[in-house]
């Protein structure tokens, strides 16, 4: 009896170790927005929570998990095969700091049309706030006929920015273009 006892504890002892080493590789999970939270702040920002923004915002969570910062805003924009987007907006950060933030970014593809939209941003892998500030590049498809939700992924090194848009306008089409957040408003959207 006493056998087997030493031996199970030793047994214990040596897989103890294993155990503890197989749960502190993996990868550390990033703090951010609930799902809740993302979708009370949207339902706030837009008026109310519709079907397709939640399925919108619930597509976005199956893939990039939970943001660690959002923008709200607006943005037009327009394009006859070349395009323009300028918008204006709130940086919401996970911390509770807010700041104001502006984009504008040329387009070219098979698009033509215009649109006005609310744009409801979720960020992902965002270190500091100043690291947004620069161009994402990405491929856009939309289509408005009156009124819509689309959203769309850009990516900068590990950020990504995912734009959900709901708005009104005659537009459509594809095209490939990026956007540049800026500390400031700039009609230069090179």
């Amino acid at each position: 009896m006493l056998c087997r006892r030493g031996v199970g504890l030793w047994l214990l002892l040596l897989l103890l170790p294993v155990a503890v080493l197989a749960e502190g590789e993996s990868a550390p999970k990033r703090e951010g927005f609930s799902q809740e939270q993302v979708m009370e702040k949207a339902g706030a920002f837009f008026g109310e929570t519709t079907k397709g923004l939640a399925s919108a915002i619930e597509k976005v969570f199956e893939d990039q998990g939970q943001p660690n910062a959002i923008v709200v805003g607006e943005e037009v924009s327009a394009a006859i095969v070349v395009g323009l987007r300028y918008g204006r907006g709130e940086l919401q950060l996970l911390s509770g700091e807010t700041r104001a933030i502006f984009w504008q970014g040329p387009s070219v593809g098979f698009d033509m049309g215009g649109n006005a939209s609310k744009v409801f941003t979720l960020i992902y892998n965002l270190d500091a706030a100043d690291t947004l500030y620069q161009r994402f590049p990405g491929v856009e498809g939309s289509v408005y006929y009156a009124a819509g939700v689309g959203v769309n992924y850009l990516r900068s090194g590990d950020t990504v920015v995912a734009p959900i848009r709901t708005g009104v306008g005659l537009r459509t089409g594809a095209n490939v273009g990026y956007l540049q957040f800026t500390k400031e408003s700039s009609w230069n959207p090179f």
